[in-house]
């Protein structure tokens, strides 16, 4: 599993993340994205559908879990979102750029945690659509995605 490492992401935390990966890719394997309400496809390629949204224990936040379908070639362009991603790659394969980091080059199998507020754009390298399993404990209220200059 590839992960960003930071001091907010805690080694608990990280376990946390990744059985929310695990339990949402068990369930996009099921076919219960298929019922989900799409959201509205993004210019540029990428489309992102809510699968479900609940409270966590920590007051204040929340977690959204979603399915996020990137064509060939297609970018997410630089953003940042309130509180933490983790990335399941369930097909394709994606390049992830982090401010100051080399690209990280992820392919169907593998994870990744990007911690709150973390500026990142990823792009699809690939000639098949990569689908990515999302699951983001976010600051409940604000925008999940903000975009980065």
């Amino acid at each position: 599993m590839k992960r960003i490492d930071h001091p907010r992401v805690t080694e608990m935390a990280r376990m946390a993340m990744v059985l929310a990966v695990v339990l949402t890719g068990a369930f996009l394997a099921r076919g219960h994205a298929q019922n989900a309400a799409p959201a509205a496809p993004a210019a540029g390629g990428v489309q992102r559908t809510l699968l479900t949204k609940a409270d966590v224990s920590v007051p204040g936040r929340e977690a959204d879990a979603m399915r996020a379908e990137i064509a060939p070639g297609a970018t997410t362009g630089r953003h940042t979102h309130p509180g933490d991603e983790i990335d399941y790659v369930i097909q394709g394969q994606l390049e992830i750029t982090f401010d100051g980091q080399p690209p990280h080059q992820l392919k169907a199998g593998d994870a990744l945690v990007i911690p709150m507020g973390t500026i990142h754009n990823a792009v699809n390298t690939g000639t098949a659509p990569a689908i990515i399993s999302a699951v983001f404990i976010v600051e409940k209220g604000k925008p999940l995605v903000t975009p980065a200059n």
